[in-house]
């Protein structure tokens, strides 16, 4: 029974974070809406959430991140990890993009083009990007080596999730100068999976 009761409690605190994690990103998003993102302070932002500065960074290092850092990460490696252990690291990750892209509601498609189009215009945002990419570099070797047995640190695994989160960059860059809308997302998306088709394929020229 004590461990039942520890496990608990382990999972009250887990969903206590996830609230105020999201209720964080909920209120910044909406201030950054009324009064603009550079107007937008992380004292507004923890206050509008009824925490403390302090509290706001133990969830987001920087007021970028609170932009950039949502659950699409780890909604991707749960998704990986659910994939045949039979079939390829490529398509496991194209096919667990499709499962990931194809659950999401209508309000998280709303919410990933909101911070979309921040991360689009605003330069502080795209530049803390690259950390973003680098981070997620390190989440697919992870996901990657359990599905494959190896370290985290395998030459191989590494360079298979360099490689993916290469092409991600390869589409997603560029696409400041573009319209910020569904459309273009869903193109985006498009793209990302026929650009990882290429990868999966050996990059034929």
């Amino acid at each position: 029974m004590l461990r039942t009761a520890e496990d608990q409690q382990a999972g009250l605190r887990e969903r206590k974070k996830a609230r105020t994690r999201a209720s964080l990103r909920e209120h910044a998003l909406r201030l950054f809406r009324d009064q603009g993102y550079q107007a937008t302070t992380v004292e507004q932002i923890a206050a509008a959430a009824e925490v403390s500065p302090s509290t706001f960074f133990r969830y987001f290092p920087t007021k970028e991140d609170v932009v950039l850092q949502d659950d699409m990460d780890v909604r991707m490696v749960e998704a990986l990890e659910q994939q045949p252990a039979q079939i390829g690291p490529i398509a496991a990750i194209r096919a667990a993009m499709r499962q990931v892209l194809g659950s999401a509601a209508r309000d998280d498609r709303d919410m990933f083009l909101e911070t979309a189009a921040l991360s689009m215009a605003v330069p502080e945002i795209r530049a803390r990007a690259y950390d973003e990419f680098a981070r997620a570099i390190t989440g697919f070797s992870e996901a990657l080596a359990k599905r494959s047995g190896r370290p985290a640190d395998d030459l191989a695994v590494r360079t298979a999730a360099g490689a993916v989160i290469g092409v991600v960059m390869s589409i997603t860059m560029p696409w400041h100068e573009q319209p910020v809308d569904h459309a273009s997302m869903e193109q985006m998306f498009a793209q990302i999976d026929q650009a990882l088709g290429l990868l999966e394929a050996g990059l034929p020229l």
